[in-house]
Formats: structure tokens, C-alpha cells, sequence
């Protein structure tokens, strides 16, 4: 599956994401299945998360997809 590139703000839009979700790093990656490090490597623009990947991540934080993409301001 391909992945997506992380600009500036949807790495901006992740890392809020992910404070708002009061989950820990470790947890999302848990209901994510990947490994606590990668969620670090995605917030810092260090790795992309896969298609398949993003989404769960979108469901695991509570928001649409689009929000993290900057395509729309509301959540799911």
C-alpha cells in the first residue's frame, strides 16, 4: 500500500491529534499495531505511515481523516 508524505501541517495537525487524545504514544501505537518508536517517527516527519496505517491511526485519535489533512476543520 502506498504511503502518504507528512508536510509541516499535517505533521502539526497529527502531533495536536495526538495531545488532544490524552492516549500516550505507546497506547496508540497499541490500538494501531505498530510500534511505539514509529508514532514518534511520524510526528517528527521522520517515517510515513502507510495508507492502511493512517487510517487506523485517524480512528485510534478520534478524528477524520480530512481534519489531519487540513481538508476540513471538524472532527469524525
Amino acid at each position: 500500500m502506498g504511503s502518504i508524505d507528512l508536510s509541516d501541517g499535517i505533521r502539526h495537525r497529527l502531533r495536536e491529534a495526538i495531545e488532544k487524545s490524552g492516549l500516550s504514544q505507546k497506547e496508540i501505537a497499541r490500538l494501531v499495531g505498530i510500534h511505539p518508536t514509529t508514532v514518534n517517527k511520524y510526528v517528527k516527519a521522520e517515517k510515513c505511515p502507510s495508507l492502511d496505517t493512517f487510517a487506523l491511526l485517524c480512528k485510534a485519535l478520534s478524528v477524520s481523516s480530512d481534519m489531519i489533512l487540513g481538508l476540513s476543520p471538524e472532527k469524525q
